[in-house]
């Protein structure tokens, strides 16, 4: 009989989703969001979040997925390109 080895599970080292680390993203006064380990500008954060809810609502109304997609992906490129200017030229 082939047995496998254990798996040793170790706890990951900080909480990811726990609501006292949404409080610390949310009260930070930086201009970057941790995800997973990564940090990320919140501009583009926002972006693909504004994209993504547009392009859930177009699709509800639109009934399609194509204008949903397209709706959603301009916005959040406008979103993004827009943002990101004004944080360089701001820094």
């Amino acid at each position: 009989m082939f047995r496998l080895p254990e798996i040793t599970v170790m706890e990951y080292p900080e909480p990811v989703t726990t609501a006292e680390h949404i409080h610390s993203i949310a009260s930070s006064k930086t201009s970057e969001v941790t995800i997973a380990g990564v940090p990320w500008p919140l501009y583009k954060v926002l972006a693909l979040v504004v994209g993504l809810v547009l392009a859930v609502v177009v699709g509800v109304v639109a009934h399609s997925a194509a204008p949903a997609v397209l709706a959603g992906a301009a916005v959040g490129t406008v979103i993004w390109l827009v943002l990101g200017s004004v944080q360089r030229f701001r820094g």
